[in-house]
This record gives structure tokens, sequence and C-alpha cells, in this order.
């Protein structure tokens, strides 16, 4: 059984086997996509974290 706590291989990994990560993924913007895709992270938790980091250094 997975949990979304689980550590995934890479984000594709992620995205392919975790619907809330797919679902939060694809609902951002694509640049902050494309900086997810940097970053390169494995749980829901550091997509979010990556999300409002980014958010935090460019607001708005």
């Amino acid at each position: 059984m997975s949990h979304s706590t689980d550590q995934h291989l890479c984000l594709s990994d992620l995205l392919e086997e975790d619907l809330s990560s797919y679902e939060f993924f694809h609902s951002l913007p694509r640049d902050i996509q494309e900086k997810i895709k940097q970053a390169d992270v494995s749980t829901f938790a550091e997509m979010q974290q990556t999300v409002a980091k980014i958010k935090q250094k460019n607001p708005g």
C-alpha cells in the first residue's frame, strides 16, 4: 500500500504513483512545474515545500 509520505525514486515515479501529487503538479503554472522538475522532488511534501519556497521568492 502506498502513502503520500513514501519516498519515490524520482519525480516521474511520484507523479505516476500518487494521484494527489499528479493533480497538484498539473494544477501549477508551467514555470513552477519546470522548477519542480529541476529540484527533482520525490515526495508530495517536498513538492509542496518547493512550491512554497518559489512563491515566497516570487510573490504574486
